[in-house]
């Protein structure tokens, strides 16, 4: 029994309260740690901003989309297939080896409105040879022949190397007796013109062939010579049935639907005054459904329904704009899956750009919280420089330097960001190289206020005991300032920068809305919201926006949280 009170007694004395044994004793670390972890706001902040990172760094890792991945689908929409219009305007065809100059067929255009045979463009004079209606040749004149004429008796005198025999000269004056402008003669166009009581006969070099008709083609490869189109129209204009041209014969059909000219008993080519061209320049468009159109439209018909070769029926709209029509289908056409509703493949939907939202969101994430450290590290980093120096030194260093912080602290950085914003625009820079451009300057424009802090901390530790120690001992001022001052400001430093972190993405996010930041194809949670400037995206596709803000409002409040954690964890003072 003796015992076990000896024992007991000795317990007791060993668990007595001032037993140093009972005093656990915590590093500054520890003490710091153990007041943030019972710091309910901090923890919750903290929480959100591990979240974060995980859903922006290791979700886009997940994600099975790509951040630029664009997914498309099929709709069925009313598009314009072709142009169709009563055609007024000159269709040239130029002669091989020549050229008719563009202010030539202008100067063209006002000699036959004046009613004029001749014309003279950049010293070259041209003849405007009159076939028909709708059909004029032009040439140039090289002087053959003179011819006098009396009594019905013509007197040739050549001027050129050209023989004329008794049959041209008979061919000749008959042209000249019938006052005809032109004339054939085994395959050369001559011309007659007047020159007082002279008539001057010519050789016509072809240089181009202007109508107003428009020649349409059974075959895609087919290539309509300008002779033929003389000949052709030549006799469309005499309403004959058969024409030769480039040595070879055709026959014409005509009939008030259209005017079809024939190569062996095969439908090679047709005429028409109305312009039928297809909108897409690979599509062609046969001579069939063009006579369709056409004959649709004399009757003043809204649609057409063409059956076509694979005997299947294609319905048309056609839309009248004056003299102008539009002949729209409905048609299959591949597009971007842009506004797409929240579904299992997308569970946010998909962008105006037809991009998976959810993939955006993480991907923007990343941008956003990265554009947000680097940032605050390169203030933190510039700030504790010049407010190191500067609170170490003094005077007139100290001055400068403070000087230099007003200057900064002055300066108008909206109108500076949208003048950047603009230049930028205007240089094109890279958009990935936008993105470091705006580190750059959100560092650059922040810096002052943790310069202001750190060389106020300095000067009201410098004067203290452990500073005279250091300076006794010879320390270099370098160590003295970066190894025993810096290191008694890192609390107020790391609070500053958590509570900062929220400033940048916040203001990231706003350039990017106003389109001064991070742009296309790249994503940041601001120019993903930037989607709410159209008022129709903002009220019809909550999925688009809201996910984005929601995201910007939790992450800067998990910083503050955790920097309003941090403050009173070190400084436990300041919250009572």
């Amino acid at each position: 029994m003796a015992r076990i009170d000896r024992d007991n007694k000795i317990h007791i004395k060993a668990i007595a309260l001032d037993d140093e044994q009972r005093v656990k004793v915590l590093s500054p670390g520890m003490l710091v740690t153990k007041r943030f972890l019972r710091n309910r706001l901090a923890l919750v902040g903290l929480i959100i901003i591990v979240a974060m990172f995980v859903f922006a760094f290791v979700g886009g890792i997940v994600s099975p989309y790509g951040e630029r991945e664009v997914f498309r689908t099929y709709e069925t929409a009313l598009k314009d297939y072709a142009g169709v219009s009563l055609n007024k305007e000159y269709q040239y065809s130029d002669a091989p080896d020549q050229e008719f100059p563009a202010l030539a067929k202008a100067d063209m255009i006002l000699a036959i409105n004046k009613g004029e045979t001749s014309f003279t463009s950049g010293n070259v004079t041209y003849t405007i040879i009159k076939e028909t209606e709708n059909l004029f040749r032009i040439v140039k004149l090289n002087e053959a022949a003179k011819v006098i004429t009396v009594k019905g008796i013509s007197s040739f005198n050549q001027t050129s190397t050209i023989e004329f025999t008794d049959e041209l000269k008979e061919v000749c004056s008959q042209a000249i007796e019938k006052k005809e402008q032109s004339f054939e003669f085994e395959g050369t166009s001559y011309v007659v013109t007047q020159d007082g009581k002279m008539n001057v006969i010519s050789v016509a070099q072809e240089v181009s062939t202007v109508t107003t008709m428009i020649f349409s083609t059974y075959s895609q490869d087919t290539k309509l010579s300008s002779a033929f189109k003389v000949a052709a129209q030549k006799a469309l204009a005499a309403n004959e049935t058969s024409f030769q041209a480039d040595g070879v014969d055709y026959t014409l059909k005509t009939d008030d639907k259209s005017n079809i000219f024939y190569l062996n008993d095969q439908e090679y080519a047709a005429i028409s005054q109305y312009s039928i061209n297809p909108i897409a320049s690979d599509v062609f468009l046969n001579l069939d459904f063009k006579m369709a159109v056409e004959e649709a439209i004399k009757k003043n018909e809204t649609t057409l329904d063409y059956i076509n070769e694979k005997n299947e029926t294609e319905q048309y709209l056609i839309q009248r704009n004056n003299e102008q029509y539009t002949l729209k289908r409905e048609l299959s056409t591949q597009v971007n899956n842009t506004y797409e509703s929240p579904s299992w493949q997308h569970w946010l939907g998909t962008d105006g750009n037809g991009m998976d939202v959810m993939t955006r969101l993480m991907y923007g994430g990343r941008i956003s919280l990265l554009i947000g450290f680097v940032v605050v590290i390169l203030e933190i980093v510039l700030g504790i420089i010049i407010g190191g120096i500067a609170g170490y030194f003094g005077g007139w260093i100290d001055s400068l330097f403070m000087r230099i912080v007003d200057v900064f602290n002055c300066i108008p950085a909206m109108p500076l960001y949208i003048i950047l914003g603009a230049i930028m625009d205007f240089l094109k820079i890279n958009p990935s190289i936008r993105i470091y451009f705006l580190c750059i300057i959100l560092g650059l424009l922040s810096w002052p206020q943790v310069a202001r802090m750190v060389r106020g901390q300095i000067l009201s530790l410098r004067e203290q005991e452990f500073m005279i120690a250091t300076e006794a001992t010879g320390l270099r001022t370098s160590k003295r300032i970066f190894k025993h001052l810096i290191p008694n400001v890192i609390p107020q430093i790391i609070v500053m920068a958590t509570m900062g972190l929220g400033n940048v993405i916040l203001m990231e996010a706003t350039l990017s809305f106003f389109g001064l930041g991070v742009k296309y194809p790249y994503a940041s949670w601001g120019n993903i919201v930037n989607a709410v400037n159209d008022i129709y995206v903002m009220t019809n596709f909550w999925f688009i926006w809201i996910p984005a803000g929601f995201l910007i409002l939790i992450t800067v409040l998990g910083f503050n949280f955790i920097g309003d954690g941090l403050r009173d964890a070190f400084d436990p003072k300041m919250k009572r």
